[in-house]
């Protein structure tokens, strides 16, 4: 998909064509669209189709007039249940003439980012337009990290009241996307610094103060997903421990009636037998029999309570 905006009058305004600072955003593209962006600004092929390979790490690459700058962004996953967020590449490209944004997400993940703080947008400041990329993109990580603690303690509650396997799966699968967010929010974390100290550009004042904000939100971010992480870690052990424990005290709590049971049968059993037996002859045989293998059954779990093995 390609759609092409400009700011007038502090909006964003959509364009036929690519313009003079304007900002080219290419989101699930296909080839012909990468070719057209490409004819238009210049731009080197393996620049826009790099940013599309979903294992391409944070990073930033200069050649001749382009910058190309890759950032990790967090992304919701609605094509698997089993892991609720995962991180997608992005790659910002500043020309000397507009900035290009490509991702691979069909989400459009670029123009949710800029909506969260939608002020101070200006597609003519290519570099502060950037910058206020990473920023809105480490702010969307600490929104995502909120989420996965608000299930985490919807599924720690579900778990007090039903030890079931499938609340534990949900919290591994929880902990499986804080792993992708400390891995990502690390490598983005790099490249920012690198931007800040890179020789390859020079930056105002206001372009480095959002630049360390930026750094110093992804910072927090990685403060709090790794907080997260390791809560996560020890609550699932704590609750698989709990699971486990509750299924010995049921095979213990089984084992003991199946002795219980197993008195009766044996008496039973031994008054079956063709051979002369005591109180054989009495009419009250039955209920004589009855009574002992009924108190010898409660003196067995009288001494099974005891010793709180029931």
């Amino acid at each position: 998909m390609l759609r092409i905006f400009k700011t007038v009058n502090d909006l964003l305004v959509p364009q036929d064509q690519p313009g003079k600072d304007c900002w080219i955003n290419l989101y699930m593209p296909t080839e012909a669209e990468i070719t057209k962006v490409s004819e238009a600004t210049g731009i080197p092929w393996d620049f826009l189709s790099d940013p599309l390979d979903a294992d391409e790490r944070a990073r930033i690459e200069a050649d001749d007039d382009f910058l190309l700058i890759v950032v990790q962004a967090p992304i919701h996953n609605e094509t698997n249940e089993l892991v609720p967020y995962l991180t997608v590449p992005i790659g910002i490209i500043i020309t000397p003439d507009a900035v290009v944004t490509v991702c691979r997400s069909s989400q459009d993940l670029v123009s949710q980012l800029l909506t969260i703080r939608p002020k101070n947008i200006s597609t003519s400041q290519r570099m502060g337009f950037a910058l206020n990329i990473l920023m809105r993109t480490a702010t969307h990580y600490l929104q995502a990290l909120k989420e996965l603690n608000r299930m985490t303690n919807e599924a720690e509650q579900n778990l007090y009241k039903a030890m079931q396997n499938k609340e534990l799966i949900h919290l591994l699968t929880i902990n499986k996307s804080l792993v992708y967010f400390v891995t990502s929010l690390e490598a983005n974390e790099m490249t920012m610094n690198r931007l800040l100290h890179s020789r390859l550009i020079s930056l105002s004042e206001e372009e480095a103060d959002i630049l360390e904000d930026a750094i110093t939100e992804n910072r927090q971010a990685i403060g709090m997903a790794s907080v997260y992480s390791g809560i996560l870690s020890g609550m699932s052990d704590a609750f698989a421990s709990i699971i486990s424990n509750n299924m010995n005290t049921v095979m213990k709590m089984l084992t003991g009636v199946t002795i219980i049971l197993t008195i009766p049968n044996i008496i039973t059993s031994t008054f079956g037998m063709n051979i002369n037996l005591p109180l054989q002859n009495s009419p009250i045989a039955f209920l004589v029999v009855g009574v002992i293998t009924l108190v010898i059954c409660l003196l067995v779990w009288a001494l099974f309570v005891k010793k709180r093995w029931m």
